[in-house]
């Protein structure tokens, strides 16, 4: 009989075939979880300012001039947003469609909080981070 313990190897789950090291994969989801947040903050902000806009506005023409980098500063974070998760998803070796529906989340108001939470669930499960 063996007396040592092997709870700690139980819990995690079969880790991908050829993923990358902890160490690496540490750092993908870091940048993915500050991108998500980025992302789904600024897409908030998006949103109240198209609500604001066509909603409430009489003549989206008099909207303050300000308004407009609303938009390119979500792209761009967005952006970003997408070369960490392909980044974090080559790394943890996601399939396709995982992959794709994380960085379809930085497109729908509150989704990628939501993703960014169950993904950092995932990835700390398999690899034991």
């Amino acid at each position: 009989m063996s007396t040592r313990d092997n709870s700690a190897e139980t819990t995690l789950a079969p880790r991908p075939i050829g993923a990358a090291a902890p160490e690496k994969i540490r750092g993908a989801l870091l940048r993915y979880r500050v991108l998500a947040w980025i992302t789904g903050l600024w897409l908030l902000v998006l949103t109240g300012e198209m609500i604001y806009k066509y909603l409430l506005l009489e003549d989206s023409s008099t909207a303050p001039e300000w308004l407009f980098y609303i938009g390119q500063v979500h792209g761009i974070f967005y952006m970003l947003y997408l070369v960490f998760t392909i980044d974090l998803g080559i790394k943890a070796r996601w399939k396709p469609m995982t992959t794709f529906a994380t960085a379809l989340a930085g497109t729908i108001p509150f989704l990628s909080f939501v993703f960014e939470h169950k993904r950092t669930q995932d990835v700390k499960e398999t690899f034991g981070l």
